[in-house]
């Protein structure tokens, strides 16, 4: 029992972690003057609700959408090109939503490839002469958005797909349901809970981004919680948007587990096995083709052509100290806190394997909810206490000892690294809660006979066992870190750039070619857990020749 006292106590210590920015937006924003609220109802609040309303109602809609349409065509026929598809349809996941703005911005500006190649084709002097439309514009951080957000539901959905089986199929076609018939009236109906937990996932990183919409010239409530602290100086009016964002949060978090609320598949021997496909020759092949590659080009293709474009003409950039420097800077950040995570998370998932305690696995489930809360809210609610121990700290030094200590947290990447912990842990604990779950108790039991305690039995039997999910869990926690951006940008300390942060300030001085190396570096880093995810699909196809 002495044993297992340390698991919960690690497990409380975690919800704690992402409890407290939380507990600190409320406190600052009822201790706010009511005025401050009243200004931002009247001024802020409705224009920024309704653009993130309608922005988040776009893309929900365009991923939900295309994700289901390309994982029916690449889980239900074949056609050229669909084995190399059903895992490069995942790559946009690679590209960060605000790397992804500004390189569409590059492709579609006025002095870009595209409206150069019109006018000189076309015969056009100046823009007064023909009709282009306007990225940054709602309409174009929607498209922007779900070009890289729609592998949510494609991965989701696709995933149901496969495990519909052969027989159900089969069954179906013997009654006279065509393709599309069998589709719509019994995939589509099957697959409802994984397409909203796909869109809910794709809608809780619109509601984290900040670098797109800012940059695109869209104001969401994201966007006001960051122009009310630092550009009007109102921390308690942005806590109290930080908590409206925050309602906005649950509300998906509870879409999410309503759909999944009975969902579940069942299936006899052979049930399993994906379903047949049906060969397209001709004119539909060429169509599902068509369909498959200009998301992949659109969220995968564009950034990279343009990184790729801008980095060759920048290649004595890699000199600079300040590129290294921001390179430096993100390895530490993203591995401190893939470390943090992964350590915690397995503290947490083995103290749940030696009791299933309801206590235990609440604090767990609170531990994992950092993922949902926005990284801007994370930041405020980060950012405030430890500040508030920071001049504790040195208020008692300097009383006591004459000496000033200065800003040790909230001065430092470590406010980064512990947002990051905070944001990233449910990764940590899906990844190791599922290794876990793949390795009989009877492990467990059979070393503890043999006289080896929870300590021993960790190390000697499950860890080795644990690490492909411990490795992995680091890479994923490791490579969202890195591309982190909302929470970084507000806890950053003076002279202290991360790569995304480094993007961030080229593109805010309308310099984005200088920072196209730091760009391509995210992006490069970001495929790894790609093909990650994509490896377990690739084991579930099918040879259409059998």
């Amino acid at each position: 029992m002495g044993s297992e006292r340390w698991f919960v106590l690690g497990a409380a210590g975690l919800a704690l972690v992402v409890a407290l920015p939380i507990l600190s937006l409320g406190w600052i924003a009822v201790s706010g003057s009511g005025g401050d609220w009243a200004h931002l109802l009247r001024t802020v609040l409705p224009d920024a609700t309704r653009t993130t309303a309608l922005l988040m109602l776009g893309v929900a809609m365009a991923t939900g959408l295309l994700g289901t349409l390309l994982a029916w065509i690449v889980t239900g026929f074949d056609f050229p090109g669909r084995r190399v598809f059903a895992w490069a349809l995942v790559l946009p996941l690679a590209v960060p939503t605000y790397i992804a703005a500004y390189c569409f911005n590059e492709l579609l500006h006025y002095v870009g490839p595209v409206q150069t190649g019109l006018r000189a084709l076309m015969g056009y002097r100046t823009r007064a002469e023909y009709s282009f439309p306007e990225i940054r514009s709602l309409g174009g951080a929607i498209l922007i958005l779900s070009s890289v957000l729609y592998p949510y539901v494609y991965l989701a959905t696709r995933a149901v797909f496969l495990m519909q089986g052969r027989r159900m199929a089969e069954v179906a076609r013997t009654l006279g349901a065509g393709p599309l018939r069998l589709f719509a009236t019994i995939l589509l109906p099957l697959a409802r809970p994984a397409i909203a937990v796909g869109v809910s996932l794709a809608l809780m990183e619109v509601v984290n981004d900040i670098g797109a919409v800012e940059f695109l010239g869209v104001q969401t409530l994201t966007f006001a919680v960051y122009s009310t602290w630092l550009n009007r100086g109102d921390l308690q009016g942005a806590t109290q948007i930080a908590l409206l964002m925050l309602t906005v949060i649950v509300a998906l978090v509870w879409l999410e587990r309503f759909a999944r609320r009975r969902q579940g598949f069942t299936a006899g021997r052979g049930g399993m096995a994906p379903p047949p496909l049906v060969r397209l020759r001709g004119p539909a092949a060429l169509g599902a083709f068509t369909l498959c590659f200009l998301p992949l080009a659109s969220g995968f293709g564009v950034p990279l052509f343009i990184l790729s474009r801008y980095a060759m003409n920048r290649l004595g950039d890699l000199a600079d100290p300040a590129l290294w420097r921001a390179l430096w800077h993100t390895v530490l950040v993203a591995g401190a806190s893939a470390c943090l995570v992964v350590g915690a998370s397995f503290l947490v998932t083995y103290g749940l394997r030696l009791r299933r305690s309801r206590s235990l696995a609440a604090l767990a489930r609170l531990g994992s909810l950092g993922y949902a809360v926005p990284g801007t809210v994370l930041a405020i609610g980060l950012l405030v206490p430890l500040a508030a121990f920071d001049n504790a700290l040195d208020t008692w030094m300097r009383t006591w000892f004459g000496v000033s200590t200065g800003l040790l947290l909230s001065g430092s990447g470590l406010a980064i690294v512990l947002a990051c912990t905070a944001r990233f842990t449910a990764m940590g604990h899906g990844t190791l809660e599922s290794g876990f779950a793949k390795l009989s108790p009877h492990l467990d039991m059979a070393a503890r006979t043999l006289g080896r305690g929870p300590g021993g039995v960790l190390t000697t039997i499950l860890l080795p066992l644990m690490r492909p999910a411990v490795l992995t869990g680091f890479l994923l926690v490791f490579v969202d870190a890195a591309k982190e951006l909302s929470a970084t940008i507000l806890l950053r300390p003076f002279d202290f750039d991360t790569l995304a942060t480094h993007v961030y300030a080229q593109a805010s001085r309308a310099a984005f070619e200088d920072g196209a190396i730091a760009a391509l570096l995210i992006v490069l880093v970001g495929i790894t857990p790609v093909l990650l995810l994509t490896g377990a699909l690739l084991k579930n196809e099918q040879d259409p020749r059998r």
